[in-house]
C-alpha cells in the first residue's frame, strides 16, 4: 500500500488533504468511499452548497467528484513511478443523463489502465495520454452522470545546465 492508498483510506487525512490540497472539494464534502488499485469511488452529497437554481447537484461540483475518482488512481500511480512523473486533465467530455437530486457516488474502475501508461510513459520518457470514464449514480442506482477525462502523464527530466 503507497502513501496514496494509505491517505485515501483514512476519513481524516483525506479530509486534511482535501482541505490543503483541493479545499473546493473539502467544502463540497467529497469523500473517498472505496479505494483500490483498480477502482476507486467518491461520493458527493446533497447539499445548501452544492445546489443550484434547479434544486440539483451543480454540475461543477459532480465535475470534482467525477475527476476525483480517477485522479487519486493517477496519484497512486505517479506515486509508485520510479521516477517523477507529471499528470494533467487534457480534455473532459460529460453527458448528464438525470437531474441529480441525491448524494451520487462516482465509480472509475480504469486503474489498471491507468498504471500502464504512467509505466509506458516512464519507459518511452516521452508523454503518454489516456481516457478514463467515471460514472455517477443516485442513492437508487440510475446513472446520473458519464464522464470521459483525457489525463496525460510526462515524465519530469532534470535539465541540463550547460557547463
Amino acid at each position: 500500500m503507497n502513501k496514496i492508498e494509505k491517505m485515501a483510506s483514512s476519513p481524516l487525512k483525506m479530509k486534511l488533504f482535501l482541505l490543503r490540497q483541493l479545499p473546493m472539494a473539502f467544502l463540497a464534502g467529497l469523500k473517498i468511499v472505496e479505494f483500490n488499485k483498480n477502482s476507486v469511488k467518491v461520493s458527493v452529497p446533497f447539499k445548501f452548497l452544492n445546489k443550484n437554481p434547479f434544486r440539483s447537484v451543480y454540475f461543477a461540483v459532480l465535475s470534482m467528484a467525477a475527476e476525483l475518482s480517477s485522479g487519486v488512481i493517477a496519484l497512486a500511480a505517479v506515486s509508485d513511478s520510479s521516477v517523477p512523473v507529471s499528470m494533467l486533465v487534457l480534455k473532459m467530455r460529460a453527458e448528464f443523463l438525470k437531474k441529480a437530486k441525491s448524494k451520487i457516488v462516482f465509480t472509475c474502475n480504469d486503474g489498471e489502465k491507468i498504471r500502464e501508461t504512467v509505466k509506458k510513459s516512464v519507459e518511452t520518457g516521452e508523454g503518454q495520454t489516456i481516457e478514463v470514464h467515471s460514472s455517477g449514480s443516485d442513492t437508487s442506482g440510475d446513472i446520473v452522470a458519464e464522464f470521459i477525462f483525457e489525463w496525460t502523464f510526462k515524465p519530469k527530466v532534470k535539465k541540463q545546465v550547460p557547463e
